[in-house]
């Protein structure tokens, strides 16, 4: 079978996708989820279990920049930059909208001795809902989770602001670059991303969800390596056969994402250096593996293409029950084994709210836009 295809959302007139690539990206997301389960029973980055989860990030930004380029990298001498984003805006906005709906209506539900939701009014409550599903971030001190989140109704949001700020760049600039003048922004950003990990404050770059000076840097260097990265992939990709390809780099992500931490407080820098080696070498071998494979069965073809389909929702909508699940552990002080049912009610219940929001909401609502907004010739795939 053809290592692409097309995805449930797609018109006539797109491009097929990677069908690995899809079910990869749902992999990583299943995984983000049981990452955040299990910060309830987390007392720092040091004893999180599936304690590198948070790389799943990098290895998105990596998915994006190579599906840009390759969904857009030949269309700039027949597309406008305002068209450009106008699609990444109907492709990515309407979960953001969701998302914050979400994490509004079960606020409230939220409350444990960790943040004291009672003290939030209505109206704190309307603003920041506005204001999250505008994907304006929240300055520390105002936010009204009181955790120095960027949108404390979801906080995964903050990735997307950040795939926005690439997606900008792109589109102004880095689309532009030659593929040397690419190789040297990947380099001198993995440059950087590695001093952060290996240097900076925390032992790894699990940052990025904040305003703060250093969160910010973090975040940025996350996005401007990966997504470039990414997008440098796209422009060398030469497919290389590899039997198997999709269970293997399945359990390779999963297994990535799960190494507990190495290092202690005194040897932060331990930990530093396996991120780098995670986002600088293993997520971009993965990516071209996963792009070079094919599906040679229907159940594997079926299996991508849901865990492709869900993946964004999934990433969307699961962290107001996960806020919900940590307040319910905390006022109960239960063990993981006590809150098991709860956990997986949280996963199969998002992953169900993630499929339903999919083709009940964000389907029609990007199919509404693209007719309202983008003309017949320039609708594209929702998927890419």
């Amino acid at each position: 079978m053809q290592n692409i295809q097309p995805s449930m959302a797609a018109f006539a007139d797109t491009k097929p996708h990677y069908d690995l690539l899809d079910g990869l990206r749902g992999v990583a997301a299943i995984t983000v989820v049981w990452f955040h389960i299990f910060e309830a029973f987390a007392t720092s980055h040091l004893d999180q279990r599936i304690n590198h989860g948070y790389l799943a990030v990098d290895f998105f930004f990596i998915l994006s920049g190579f599906v840009i380029g390759y969904a857009y990298d030949d269309r700039w001498g027949k597309m406008k930059t305002k068209d450009f984003i106008k699609r990444r805006v109907i492709r990515l906005h309407p979960m953001v909208v969701m998302g914050a709906i979400i994490g509004a209506v079960m606020f409230y539900w939220q409350g444990c001795p960790v943040w004291d939701v009672s003290k939030v009014t209505i109206l704190a409550l309307f603003m920041a809902t506005f204001i999250n599903a505008l994907l304006l971030p929240a300055t520390p001190g105002t936010e009204i989770r009181g955790l120095g989140e960027m949108y404390p109704l979801n906080g995964p949001s903050w990735s997307l602001f950040f795939e926005y700020i690439g997606n900008i760049l792109y589109a102004l600039f880095i689309h532009k670059f030659s593929t040397r003048a690419l190789a040297v922004l990947v380099f001198l950003a993995s440059c950087g991303l590695a001093i952060f990990a290996i240097g900076g404050p925390y032992g790894d770059i699990c940052a990025g969800f904040s305003l703060t000076g250093t969160e910010f840097i973090a975040g940025f260097l996350r996005l401007l390596f990966s997504f470039s990265a990414g997008l440098l992939l796209f422009r060398i990709f030469k497919p290389v056969k590899v039997k198997g390809a999709f269970w293997i780099c399945s359990l390779s992500i999963v297994t990535l994402l799960s190494v507990p931490r190495l290092g202690g407080t005194e040897d932060l820098w331990m930990n530093g250096v396996y991120d780098t080696v995670c986002f600088a070498v293993f997520f971009p071998v993965l990516v071209y593996l996963g792009a070079s494979g094919k599906t040679t069965d229907i159940y594997t073809t079926r299996i991508c293409k849901f865990l492709g389909d869900i993946s964004y929702p999934l990433y969307m909508v699961h962290y107001p029950f996960i806020y919900l699940y940590y307040a319910w552990v905390k006022n109960e002080s239960l063990t993981f084994r006590e809150s098991l049912p709860g956990a997986l009610g949280v996963v199969i219940g998002s992953i169900v709210l993630a499929y339903g929001c999919l083709k009940f909401y964000d389907i029609p609502v990007r199919k509404f836009l693209t007719n309202r907004f983008l003309k017949p010739k320039n609708k594209i795939s929702f998927g890419l």
